[in-house]
């Protein structure tokens, strides 16, 4: 075996980090895991260790922690160059603070973001670069990004980008790439997406085998593997959420076949007897933090127990807490709180102003709009059934008096009652939802906009969800809340 013809790499990937910069201790014996500094130790030991590292990030590297959003994804920017990805791909949640906010934070990233089917509408234009081609101890070795409009919802709020592409389009767009550079030589072909693990598995499906896809490394599912999935022959992974864990495929390129000939995947815990924590990288994080901690360490309340939300696709306890916050200060009679909107697993019982912004990020606007019986059901439909559950819908939480009950096995909603009497077709309803969910209502809530402005038009309630809620959790004390059966699935 020639040592020319075979070369082993090392690639290791992050997806959906989230603002997940800082540590935390579980277990009894207090044992960190997760956090950049334990992350960058990890990444550092590696590349000492193996000869052809390679470190990869699937989209959502911003969103979601107070350090983020004080800075609006420049210090996760600044933060990501210290780890010093060899690859990124962009996730939804990059166009979050708008597009001339994402090209200034492409010019502070020291690293390569591919995307290759985000255009400018009016110029069909690509917004980004769509690939990059890195030689690696000889090989090359060529990336491309991905994302779809499926995900993009985010994109209806910026007028100026968008993506035609659907998964058939960007499989297409991926074999131009290819096809472009066959007669290079290319050793290894990656795809980054943000699409989910499902739509990874449907777009590996699609692709032509002679345009030499080896891997697929992607993300926004959130999906935690034991082993990936291989679909066309190609290799489908993505690790989870946060910085808890990382993705490791060790492997084995022939030069001649441009293929990989061995393979071996982990799940590896980022935990403090893995690596060393990178001292210097947690200075920096410390700095911002001190920042964050000064400006948003006030006591806003007090609950009477510590609140949870371990999981977006059903109820819980903090989801009801800021649904019933939002209906009694808005009087509507159902409220959509996005289950995404609340981004950690729990909070309290002692709750800062910090917490409050950690948990609930996004300064969305609330809009009320007034519609039949027959489109509630059809709403609650939609969002209940199960393929909407699977990692790449959108579920909501939803405040008292509201009992919806989905029976699973026949694939429909058994029932709807406002206020233990059931929902009437041709009653009228007022509904509050978020602006970006009254944005992306078709997609994610199957009514369309006219179907939603149909009776009474809409009004906006607040320019701030966010706001409602901290302004009742500085009025009140003793707040409780717990899981009562208002989405029941059979």
């Amino acid at each position: 075996m020639s040592t020319e013809r075979f070369k082993k790499f090392t690639i290791l990937h992050s997806n959906d980090m989230h603002g997940d910069f800082l540590a935390e201790a579980q277990g009894a014996e207090g044992k960190l895991i997760g956090g950049l500094a334990l992350l960058s130790g990890y990444l550092n030991q590696i590349r000492e260790e193996e000869k052809n590292v390679l470190y990869l990030i699937a989209g959502d590297m911003v969103q979601g922690s107070m350090i983020d959003s004080e800075y609006k994804g420049i210090s996760t920017m600044e933060l990501m160059n210290y780890l010093n990805p060899d690859v990124v791909t962009l996730g939804n949640h990059e166009l979050d603070y708008g597009l001339p906010h994402l090209l200034f934070l492409e010019k502070v990233a020291n690293f390569p973001i591919v995307n290759a089917n985000l255009y400018l509408k009016k110029y069909h234009k690509r917004l980004m670069r769509p690939y990059v081609i890195l030689n690696v101890d000889g090989f090359d070795i060529l990336f491309i990004g991905i994302i779809t409009e499926s995900v993009l919802s985010a994109l209806k709020m910026d007028s100026d980008i968008g993506s035609f592409i659907g998964l058939e389009d960007a499989a297409a767009e991926a074999g131009r790439i290819c096809n472009a550079y066959k007669d290079d030589d290319i050793d290894l072909t990656v795809l980054l997406t943000h699409i989910g693990f499902e739509s990874d598995k449907e777009l590996a499906g699609m692709l032509d085998p002679e345009w030499g896809v080896d891997m697929i490394i992607g993300g926004h599912s959130h999906t935690i593997l034991e082993q990936p999935a291989k679909v066309n022959n190609i290799l489908i992974a993505q690790a989870g959420t946060g910085t808890d864990q990382i993705g490791r495929f060790d492997i084995v390129v022939d030069d001649d076949t441009n293929s990989i000939t061995e393979w071996k995947w982990q799940l590896i815990p980022i935990t403090d007897d893995l690596a060393e924590p990178d001292a210097g990288l947690q200075e920096f994080i410390d700095s911002f933090k001190a920042v964050i901690d000064r400006k948003y360490g006030t006591l806003i309340c007090r609950f009477r127990k510590k609140l949870t939300h371990p999981t977006r696709v059903e109820e819980t306890e903090l989801g009801n807490l800021f649904a019933d916050i939002t209906a009694d200060h808005t009087g509507t009679d159902v409220v959509f709180i996005g289950s995404g909107s609340v981004r950690a697993n729990e909070l309290g019982p002692v709750v800062t102003l910090g917490d409050l912004y950690r948990i609930f990020p996004y300064d969305d606007s609330l809009s009320r709009f007034t519609v039949t019986g027959a489109h509630l059901k059809q709403i609650f439909a939609n969002i209940m059934r199960q393929e909407n559950r699977r990692g790449e819908g959108e579920c909501y939480q939803i405040n008292r008096g509201i009992r919806a009950v989905y029976d699973n096995a026949r694939g429909e909603l058994e029932s709807l009652d406002f206020h233990d009497a059931p929902v009437s077709d041709d009653g009228h309803y007022t509904i509050a939802l978020q602006g970006f969910h009254a944005e992306n209502s078709e997609k994610n809530m199957g009514i369309t906009g006219d179907e939603l402005k149909a009776l009474a038009g809409s009004k906006i309630l607040s320019t701030s969800v966010r706001d409602i809620i901290e302004e009742d959790m500085r009025s009140h004390k003793d707040f409780d809340s717990q899981v009562e059966g208002r989405l029941v699935y059979k």
